[in-house]
């Protein structure tokens, strides 16, 4: 499925100097978020402010890339034209090791994702643009 993945004509991340440093780590392959210096939570999607404190001492630090699938659904039927030629494909809610959640997409796997499942990192080119996508951790 990854190499079907490349050659999808499909809109890229919308980058913003806020959201900047994380999409130039995924595109070199790796994960960033943020965590907060007032009270040490990790935060993601990208924010000014904390919302765990409202403080606004948030820094930029490499994520595990080890999570857990919280929730998922299949698409079979993309909202966008593009994703066309990679359905039926997997969306899930990923809970980072380092605490929040994310929204992304599971590659396929020897079996079929269940809840619970220990996931990992899985940069993967999509419409020619490296993004972080998860698997199945084969060593958990």
């Amino acid at each position: 499925m990854t190499d079907a993945l490349a050659g999808l004509e499909v809109p890229g991340p919308t980058v913003t100097p806020l959201t900047e440093p994380f999409w130039a780590e995924a595109g070199a392959g790796g994960l960033s978020i943020q965590r907060c210096g007032s009270c040490g939570r990790a935060v993601f999607y990208p924010r000014a402010i904390c919302p765990h404190c409202w403080g606004d001492a948030l820094r930029w630090e490499a994520a595990s890339g080890q999570g857990r699938l919280k929730s998922f659904s299949t698409v079979r039927k993309p909202g966008h034209p593009g994703w066309l030629p990679a359905a039926p494909y997997t969306v899930g809610l990923v809970e980072l090791a380092e605490g929040p959640v994310m929204l992304s997409l599971i590659l396929p796997g020897p079996r079929p994702v269940r809840v619970g499942d220990a996931l990992v990192l899985a940069p993967t080119d999509i419409g020619g643009r490296v993004l972080p996508v998860f698997r199945l951790d084969a060593t958990a």
